[in-house]
């Protein structure tokens, strides 16, 4: 009986482990695609706060993020995925 909970539990622990895995792999796609946005972005509020312009880093999110959807509305395989490196 004893061994029955304890292996319960291990099975609780990783399907919650594989959870945390698929969405750490979500997050690292939807960073692949977006993330020189959100850089972008930072650096522009970033620049404002520091009293400078930030209009360059602003329109470069937006070039970023115009060109990151048009990139996620194609499908890749696992074959293309590794051809981004250059981007």
């Amino acid at each position: 009986m004893k061994n029955s909970r304890s292996s319960q539990r291990g099975q609780g622990m990783t399907e919650y482990i594989i959870i945390v895995a698929m969405i750490a792999i979500a997050a690292i796609a939807v960073y692949q695609y977006f993330g020189s946005t959100v850089r972008n972005q930072t650096a522009a509020i970033a620049q404002e706060l520091s009293g400078n312009d930030g209009t360059a880093a602003k329109t470069k999110a937006q070039t970023d993020a115009t060109a990151g959807a048009a990139k996620a509305a194609t499908k890749e395989t696992l074959d293309t995925y590794t051809g981004n490196k250059g981007e």
